[in-house]
């Protein structure tokens, strides 16, 4: 098989046909699934996410707020569903959702491995958005998945972008079993170390769940989150607070090694004592 066709047959054996459209991005993905259900001004997408933290993405929100208003709660004027599978963890709730009647897109941009028991994530809805750079080493590439067929717009994205972005994918998802098993390991090692200064993981997995970062539930240890997010920074660390809860983020993904996870505790650990000092 070619090398840039890996990519498209993983995704047709993981949804049953080969249904999906490659795009720009998970943003350009998410306007032309929206852009099928021809929303008034004042119709309302209510977003709901694993966590139910209050905390949304603006890429999510400012493109929603092209169409019509959103919400966090399903009222009588909800429209339509925009599930986020947050962090790698698909939401539970799922079976609950499908039962409402409500049309559903599911965004999978930070769970691209991951899925339930039932092996139904990314096909409980109308469609389902997927990003690539939140997977793998490349900065564009989306895809949406159109799991009944529905009439949509086309991606703006030209031949030679999809090609590039569909071999360095392939590339990639040849390796997805190595990938998959340095992420665990690295994500594991990460959580360990991590618990030794009394931080815990932020959600409950299985086998089926793979991990989009380092999610800690800070119990109180950090006095000031935001000073922690701007401290990482200062360190070339790539992290942010989980807003909305005392919790954070740092990297999890298969290109670290046990000595950058090893320097993330370090510059955390600074903190702390800096912090204990004052």
């Amino acid at each position: 098989m070619p090398e840039s066709n890996a990519i498209d047959q993983y995704f047709t054996e993981r949804f049953g046909e080969q249904r999906f459209t490659y795009t720009e991005n998970g943003r350009e993905a998410i306007h032309i699934a929206l852009s099928y259900y021809k929303l008034a001004k004042n119709d309302i997408v209510t977003i709901l996410t694993t966590s139910n933290n209050f905390y949304i993405s603006s890429c999510v929100t400012s493109t929603i707020e092209k169409f019509c208003k959103w919400n966090r709660e399903i009222v009588p004027d909800t429209k339509l569903i925009f599930v986020i599978h947050e962090f790698g963890y698909i939401s539970p709730e799922m079976g609950k959702i499908v039962s409402l009647g409500i049309p559903i897109i599911e965004d999978l941009a930070p769970s691209f491995f991951s899925n339930d028991q039932n092996n139904m994530a990314g096909m409980y809805g109308d469609f389902a958005i997927y990003s690539f750079p939140k997977m793998f080493p490349i900065q564009i590439g989306g895809l949406l998945l159109n799991n009944n067929d529905l009439p949509t717009g086309k991606s703006a994205i030209d031949k030679e972008t999809v090609a590039y972005i569909k071999k360095v994918a392939s590339h990639y998802i040849n390796q997805k079993e190595e990938l998959l098993n340095k992420r665990a390991s690295i994500y594991n090692y990460g959580i360990e170390r991590f618990e030794e200064l009394g931080f815990t993981e932020r959600f409950a997995r299985n086998e089926l769940m793979i991990p989009n970062s380092m999610l800690l539930k800070n119990n109180g240890i950090i006095n000031d989150l935001p000073a922690l997010k701007a401290w990482l920074w200062q360190h070339g660390i790539h992290s942010s607070v989980f807003y909305g809860e005392d919790a954070f983020f740092l990297p999890g993904h298969q290109n670290l090694s046990e000595t950058d996870v090893d320097y993330f505790l370090a510059v955390v650990y600074n903190l702390i004592n800096n912090q204990n000092e004052v």
